[in-house]
């Protein structure tokens, strides 16, 4: 029974328009996509700058140049040491194919230089450059190979008590490879070009949580349930 029929229809057309704009929200309104993904591209877009470490991986390759290793990276199949083979050749290392693998004789700068100057090129969208460079290669497939390689490559100079050097592809992985992968084909903005929409978007999430939750609240006083002990 409905105790306090303003209260109990107040929040039910709180809740009424709670729905509509969530329906809004949903719908393919803003530039052909919901505002979900929208907001999404925004923050997306925004927080790439904050990875940008091109400047500090580049350093770090240029810095072991003249380290030499000698390891053995696995694939997962036949395809993909294709492409690991495609990618260490650029380098100017030595390959000899071992059981699933290749054994990796080289100059670890060299290695590193060369991924990161793809990782460059895919962090600022230019697919289309390391896929020439690379004689046709997909960028993203080439991308996970280096991520691949790499982390084997880690993996094999920890064994071989190499923490220093292993250290350092780890940094070219989490600093580099891993977040030009992640933003291709993002466009980088600065908080300063969409603060506006920003803080709007903050501003409104947090009124309307609000009004959800006192729109629950109006309707079930309104309704008559009561909260005691």
């Amino acid at each position: 029974m409905i105790v306090n029929r303003k209260e109990f229809y107040g929040g039910a057309g709180m809740m009424a328009l709670f729905l509509i704009i969530l329906a809004l929200f949903f719908a393919p309104l803003y530039g052909g996509h919901n505002g979900l993904a929208y907001l999404d591209n925004l923050y997306n877009s925004i927080s790439k700058n904050s990875v940008n470490y091109i400047d500090m991986v580049q350093d770090t390759a240029k810095n072991v140049s003249g380290t030499e290793v000698d390891v053995v990276l696995k694939g997962n199949d036949a395809a993909q040491i294709e492409v690991m083979t495609r990618l260490l050749e650029s380098t100017g290392a030595r390959l000899v194919p071992e059981d699933a693998g290749l054994r990796v004789t080289g100059d670890l700068g060299a290695i590193l230089q060369t991924a990161v100057t793809d990782v460059e090129d895919m962090y600022h969208n230019r697919g289309a450059a390391v896929s020439e460079r690379r004689g046709g290669l997909e960028a993203r497939e080439g991308l996970y190979t280096w991520w691949h390689l790499l982390g084997q490559l880690e993996k094999q100079l920890k064994k071989q008590s190499l923490f220093a050097s292993a250290k350092d592809v780890a940094l070219v992985i989490t600093r580099g490879v891993e977040p030009a992968y992640n933003y291709y084909g993002v466009e980088a903005q600065r908080m300063s070009e969409r603060l506006g929409v920003v803080i709007f978007s903050l501003v409104f999430y947090v009124v309307y949580t609000l009004w959800y939750g006192f729109a629950i609240l109006f309707m079930f006083e309104g309704w008559g349930l009561k909260i005691g002990h």
